[in-house]
Parts: structure tokens; sequence; C-alpha cells
């Protein structure tokens, strides 16, 4: 019998310590002052006073992190959306990955959804490396998030691998508790969104049963999400063309935290969500292949499918794309005002970014087209697509 205590250093909080977590948030003056960004309007005797009356995770999260989503739609999106919700039963726990666009949002976003629409919020899957600074660590913990370590040795990796693999499980079949987790490790940087074959290897790490069995008993519900804006393009811009231009070139957790505060405060325009039945066709199919690596393979080509298919193309997309590729195949997709728009978006956000301009114009236009390509790519009559 697994018992939560083998998890304790990467579980969520639960309800009994919520009341220690809030009195350590309510003492830190760094989590105040992010707080009060958050919520401007209000002072910081006014937050501390209803933190207080928080006493379990789900007080916590209708009182805090609901109002900061509905604060965020309101004021940074032109609404956001959700499709397929029909096809889940909400008494049933699901394994939802999602294309990662957003540190913060393509979650937070999703379980705004899930709660408006009287489902259950998911369990979150955040890389240790965003956990920067204690209170950060105890917010995430408080929303339901679930830590995914990062930077170990190989020999502490399969550990850390196992354990996780375990938790997920342990989570969405003794808890009853459905999962988020993304397709990638971090945030796809141009546009091109691609399940990663470790993540699927790492799920598969605590199973006992075969293969297709493993994966039905997950429920694998694929997760499109679609920004009109993404609020982050101008620093994924500048990382890309760093990363190009500098050698060596690392991220630092300083910007990761702006990152996603960024992410919470930029311009998104529309966002759409389009959920996908969960998985279970074509994996007793996939059970046949001879090579284990195959199988992880076409498990991650067949949840990229979903995504690809049921990602929503805003105007911009097209727009990118016909500028990239120097053509007018799109243009009954958008007017000339949605491109005078998208195109005054592009030169104000790269703006404030340094390095040659032509560059970071074509890696700006690439993360807006690159979902028009994976769309095309779906059409080509050498891609088996109605059977995925």
């Amino acid at each position: 019998m697994i018992s939560e205590s083998e998890y304790d250093d990467i579980r969520p909080y639960c309800d009994s310590e919520v009341p220690e977590v809030i009195e350590r948030l309510i003492k830190n003056d760094d989590f105040l002052k992010f707080a009060l960004q958050l919520f401007p309007d209000l002072s910081r005797e006014k937050i501390e006073a209803s933190l207080s009356q928080v006493k379990t995770v789900d007080d916590f999260q209708s009182m805090f992190i609901v109002p900061l989503a509905d604060n965020i739609i309101k004021n940074t999106t032109k609404g956001i959306s959700i499709e397929g919700l029909d096809k889940l039963d909400k008494n049933e726990s699901y394994l939802f990955i999602s294309d990662h666009r957003d540190i913060i949002l393509d979650s937070a976003l999703l379980n705004i959804l899930l709660y408006r629409n009287d489902f259950s919020t998911t369990e979150i899957a955040i890389g240790s490396n965003l956990l920067i600074q204690p209170w950060i660590s105890d917010l995430v913990k408080l929303n339901k998030s679930f830590v995914v370590k990062r930077n170990a040795s190989v020999r502490d990796m399969l550990v850390n691998s196992n354990q996780l693999s375990s938790y997920i499980g342990y989570a969405l079949n003794t808890k009853k508790s459905s999962v988020w987790i993304a397709q990638r490790e971090g945030r796809t940087k141009d546009g091109d969104d691609r399940t990663q074959q470790s993540l699927l290897k790492m799920l598969q790490m605590s199973g006992s049963k075969t293969f297709s069995e493993h994966f039905r008993a997950l429920r694998i519900v694929p997760v499109a999400i679609s920004y009109e804006y993404e609020p982050c393009d101008a620093l994924k811009s500048r990382e890309l063309f760093l990363k190009e231009t500098e050698v060596g070139y690392k991220k630092t957790p300083k910007d990761d935290l702006l990152s996603m505060l960024k992410g919470m405060i930029n311009e998104k325009g529309r966002v759409h969500f389009r959920v996908g039945k969960p998985i279970s066709e074509m994996l007793d199919v996939i059970e046949e292949m001879d090579d284990s690596r195959d199988k992880f393979k076409a498990l991650a080509e067949l949840i990229d499918y979903k995504i690809h298919k049921n990602f929503k193309l805003w105007p911009d997309n097209y727009i990118a794309f016909d500028i990239l590729n120097q053509t007018n195949e799109y243009q009954d997709h958008y007017t000339d005002e949605e491109k005078d728009l998208f195109l005054k978006h592009m030169d104000k956000k790269l703006g404030t970014v340094d390095g040659d301009r032509e560059r970071l114009k074509e890696i700006f236009f690439e993360i807006y087209a690159n979902p028009v390509k994976n769309q095309i790519e779906l059409t080509k009559p050498d891609f088996v697509n109605e059977n995925l």
C-alpha cells in the first residue's frame, strides 16, 4: 500500500498544512509585494485580512486564485473559451497533457475553466527550477502543484523520475485527482509544439501493466491552448536570438521570474482551449510495435496530432505565415486592419529588445506561423491522420 508520505517532498499541501503556510506568506514581504502587483486595487492590509480567512486548499483557490484568474482574464484578455468538456466525465480523473506556451497561465486558465464548468481543478506539475524563493514554493503548493525535480545527477534523475511517475499514478487513481502536465520540459519558444518522448517514458516508469494498459489507465486527455497574442512573445524572441548569437547563453532564475510576471500582466487577446477525447484508440496498435522506442515515438506523435489538429488558429497566425513565406495564401483569413494591428503589436513588443531587427522579426513571425505549418502537415497525403 502506497503512503502519501513517500511524496512529501514533491506533493501539494493538504488542508491540515494550510494555516501554517498562510501564516508564513502573510509575514513575507516579497510575497506581499508580488500580491500587490497582481491586485493593485487592494491594500496590503486587505490582502492580509483576506488570506487570514483561508483554512483549506479549496478556500485558497476560491478566495485567492479564482479572483486572481478573473482579474487576469478581465484586464489582459478579450475572453477565454473552451470546447470539448462534454467528452469528459465530471466524476473521473484525467491526465491533461497540453502544449506549453506560458509558465503559469496554461494550467491556471485551464483550471478556471474547469472550475466554471463544475469540474474539479487539476493538480499541476511545476519544475523545481521555477521555485526560486521559498514563498513561491509555498504559493504553488497551496494551489495544488507538485514538484518536478530538475538539474539532478543521472542517478538522482532516475530516482526522481520514478517517484514522479508513481505520484502521478497515485494522484489519478488513489486520490482521484486530475493532473495537468506540459507536453515538454520548458515552454515551446518557437511555436512548434512537440511532445517529448522522455515525458512518456517517465509516465511509464511506475507501470506494472502492458504499455497499452498502463497508458489507458492514465486517461490522457490532449489539450490545445491557443493564445491570440503570446504574452511572452518578445521575451521568447530575445531568448532564441541570444541562443543564436551568444555562445553558452543560459537563462537565469530572474528571467524565469520575469516571464511568470509578464505572462500574467501582458495582453493575450482571445484565448481558446480545445479538449480532446481521452486517448485509448490506437494504444493497442502501438502495443504491437516491436521496439519500445517506436512505441513512445508513436504515442508522442499521436498526442502531437491531437494538439496540432485542435489548435485554434487566429488571424495573427495566418498573417505571420504569409509574411514569413512571402505569400498571400491565407489572406482570406484576416483583414488589412488585423494585419496592421498585428504588425503594430510586434513593433511595440520588439521595441524593448536589443539585437538584429530583421532576425528578431523573423523569429517573432515563426512563433505565430509554426502552428499553421503544423496543421498543413496534417493534410499531406503521407500523413496517416484520420486513423489517429
